[in-house]
């Protein structure tokens, strides 16, 4: 028995309560990103406590925590794909989830880099640091605290400036880390502390020195959501205006970009 065209069901197109939902589910992406910072943001002066006071029960506490960092960024992770998947969201939508995905992985590895910290300050443990290195030490560990924090009211506020501005406001954290290194490399000639502990120390100042850059990344990504320029897209165009005058025959090779 055949049916007729007014028997087969038309879809409706989504109602308000599904685009409620979705606009929702974006939402408590960005609380999930927030958080996830907080926690990270958190574990820095937590870490650095460990390191200046030798304490090893709250280091393997910092270690332990780092699970929930863990699980939250795959969570993150896995609802940004599920959205792309179902939502299929367009334009600024799109970028925003883009966006979400780098900056989860940007703020895990900068927690990450808390938990080198601490298990550095376990293998030396007991070296005694000279003040000029606990003083270097605790600024880096502000530097890098307000810079994750910075980022993640870029990311928040939607803040382009903001996120542009934060490549010149690590200069600060990187000039911190030449100046440590010539600390421990001036403390060990003068046998303030060992070579092992010198190692150890140089590692832990790289460390905060990554979270910084990755601060700065952060805020890139947030420069993308916001406008969807990245600075690679610069070095895109100089490649392609590059090929392009080899294809030309030569001509024209001023290239765009700084």
């Amino acid at each position: 028995m055949s049916t007729s065209d007014s028997d087969v069901p038309i879809p409706e197109p989504p109602g308000e309560g599904q685009r409620v939902a979705y606009h929702r589910d974006l939402e408590d992406l960005n609380a999930g990103v927030l958080r996830l910072g907080a926690l990270a943001c958190e574990a820095i002066p937590r870490g650095t406590e460990v390191l200046l006071g030798g304490n090893l029960a709250e280091a393997q506490a910092i270690i332990d925590d780092d699970d929930e960092v863990d699980q939250l960024s795959l969570e993150l992770e896995e609802r940004c794909f599920s959205i792309i998947a179902l939502q299929a969201p367009m334009a600024g939508d799109l970028r925003r989830i883009i966006t979400i995905t780098k900056v989860v992985g940007e703020i895990e590895r900068s927690a990450d880099l808390m938990i080198n910290v601490c298990k550095a300050s376990r293998r030396m443990y007991g070296a005694q640091l000279t003040p000029k290195i606990r003083g270097i030490l605790s600024s880096m560990s502000g530097e890098a605290n307000k810079l994750l924090k910075l980022s993640l009211d870029a990311f928040a506020d939607q803040n382009a400036s903001l996120a542009s501005a934060l490549a010149d406001i690590d200069d600060a954290l990187d000039q911190l880390n030449t100046d440590i290194v010539e600390e421990i490399f001036s403390a060990h000639a003068e046998n303030q502390i060992d070579l092992g502990a010198a190692v150890q120390l140089a590692l832990i100042a790289r460390y905060y020195e990554r979270i910084g850059d990755h601060a700065v990344n952060i805020g890139e990504r947030v420069t993308y959501m916001v406008t969807g320029w990245l600075p690679e897209h610069n070095g895109m165009l100089r490649a392609q205006s590059r090929r392009k005058a080899i294809e030309d025959g030569g001509a024209g090779t001023d290239t765009p970009g700084p």
